[in-house]
């Protein structure tokens, strides 16, 4: 391989291939990358434009053109304010989350990481995964806040990996819903997949993954109900999703259905929801650890003034 200026690539093929797959591989980035790279017509074959299935062959010329444009997915070090450290451990960190903070970046995601805290705190983290989510064996959405698990060696990410695969570790998070379930306890088995018609929607699809939520009554203040969840899997907004779907969304979720007006007298701009406590054995002594959260002062207040309503 040879560069004919710092900002093109050109090499010659020496086996049969895909356009998309020869760039990714030439340039170290993944397919999708690859393919967005070839769609802005940065990628010639023998100097003709190239296409993603575009087909390559040994003696072809393939030639890319490296964007200057700045990595959205690139992982900036950046002091995250209220992100605590509740442990630092040799193989892994507890960090608890605070709102408006997303784990790691993401398309359309300009603001601040879990990732990017930590690596301004010069916590390192395992390298496995994709770029921009290294280390990170669960998340959190943007807007619910509280504790969240990041391996920091490999060992760590790989079995810490498999035990949320597995559904060992245990997952608690306190949620405010409106109204009063029936029953007071249960389980929610109901699968969940991308709502049709809708980009950052989620719901109850027939066909989609499995979700399992275990929910169990804590207070109740008639408008609305406190309760323990315990998930059982872990589907994007999952728990959003399931209460929405009994007609008992989550206070402040605008999103999922929400009263904007309970959320208004509240004072909660976002979903009431907060991981509480996290159990799991060890990925290298295999000893049992628990870690648990308190209630943000936005959370605490809705919670409160709740109170004084009853």
């Amino acid at each position: 391989m040879t560069a004919s200026d710092p900002a093109k690539l050109i090499v010659t093929i020496e086996q049969r291939s895909r356009a998309d797959a020869a760039v990714a591989q030439l340039a170290g980035i993944s397919r999708t990358k690859a393919v967005q790279w070839i769609q802005r017509g940065l990628v010639t074959v023998n100097a003709e434009q190239a296409a993603k299935s575009t087909k390559v062959a040994p003696g072809d010329i393939l030639s890319v053109t490296l964007p200057n444009d700045p990595d959205p997915l690139e992982v900036r070090a950046e002091l995250v304010q209220d992100l605590t450290i509740v442990a630092d451990e040799d193989d892994y960190v507890v960090v608890d989350k605070p709102v408006g903070v997303a784990a790691h970046p993401s398309q359309g995601w300009k603001g601040p990481t879990v990732v990017g805290g930590l690596a301004a705190l010069g916590i390192d983290v395992a390298t496995s995964g994709p770029p921009e989510r290294q280390g990170i064996v669960q998340r959190l959405d943007v807007g619910t806040s509280g504790l969240m698990v990041v391996a920091k060696t490999e060992v760590a990410y790989s079995r810490l990996k498999q035990a949320f695969h597995d559904r060992t570790p245990q997952r608690h998070y306190h949620a405010l819903i409106e109204g009063l379930p029936d029953p007071l306890n249960g389980t929610i088995n109901a699968p969940i997949d991308r709502q049709p018609g809708y980009e950052w929607r989620f719901g109850v699809v027939e066909g989609g993954k499995e979700a399992l939520t275990v929910y169990k009554t804590l207070e109740s203040f008639g408008t609305a109900t406190l309760v323990d969840v315990e998930l059982l899997t872990g589907r994007t907004h999952q728990i959003r999703v399931h209460f929405s779907a009994l007609k008992h969304p989550l206070v402040g979720d605008l999103t999922y259905d929400a009263d904007p007006q309970l959320a208004a007298e509240l004072g909660l701009t976002r979903q009431w929801l907060h991981a509480v406590g996290i159990a799991f054995e060890h990925p290298v002594t295999g000893q049992y650890v628990s870690y648990t959260s308190s209630y943000p002062d936005d959370l605490r207040y809705a919670l409160e003034r709740l109170q004084d309503y009853g």
